[in-house]
């Protein structure tokens, strides 16, 4: 049951590698987090109550509840409470899927510090980032060649560079120099920002 107490503002962090967990602590508390880890999805949904608030920060590939399961209970029972999900390389489908069923944001393996904290902090302040408008983000889209779009709709419908290469005969070095031209011509700084882009666009169906 939820105590009457002062909400509790934490990081809650569920990994089941211990080291990971362990250095996600680490960096979190340095930045003066307060953080509680687990090392099961199962143990933290035990563990919330309506009295915690902060934000979920979680890996997406662990045994039993992993972490897309762990997003979809969270977002029935307690929708305001972000969840941001850590993804392997490679997981690209994943995290597309995390965004579509309403992660705050994700962050690829290996992670920038800085990254990771400024994605957790604005998950805090409760102030997602954001975006151009959309109507600033379509001129983007169509300045992108026919094979560059390709690589978008690609990516945003959770393809893997070598899926994409498959799909349009193409090697998958091709693929990365296309995926870096669109990546600057869209003004994305990462993954996570083109797949919100995209949404924001209507390019991203369920």
């Amino acid at each position: 049951m939820a105590s009457a107490s002062q909400p509790e503002l934490a990081v809650f962090v569920v990994d089941d590698d211990d080291a990971m967990r362990d250095s996600l602590d680490f960096l979190l508390s340095s930045a003066g987090c307060a953080v509680r880890t687990f090392d099961a999805a199962d143990r933290l949904l035990e563990a919330l109550t309506d009295n915690n608030c902060g934000c979920v920060v979680s890996d997406v590939r662990m045994p039993g509840i992993d972490g897309l399961e762990l997003l979809r209970r969270i977002k029935a029972a307690r929708p305001s409470l972000p969840v941001v999900i850590i993804t392997g390389h490679g997981d690209v489908p994943l995290a597309v899927e995390a965004m579509k069923l309403g992660a705050a944001d994700f962050v690829e393996k290996p992670f920038d510090d800085e990254r990771l904290l400024g994605v957790v902090q604005s998950a805090l302040a409760g102030a997602p980032r954001e975006f151009d408008p959309a109507n600033e983000i379509g001129p983007r889209v169509a300045s992108l060649s026919p094979r560059e779009r390709q690589v978008l709709d690609g990516l945003v419908a959770g393809l893997s560079n070598k899926a994409i290469a498959r799909t349009h005969d193409i090697s998958p070095r091709t693929v990365e120099v296309y995926r870096a031209n669109l990546m600057t011509k869209m003004q994305a700084g990462s993954l996570s920002d083109l797949v919100r882009m995209a949404m924001r666009a209507g390019l991203l169906r369920d």
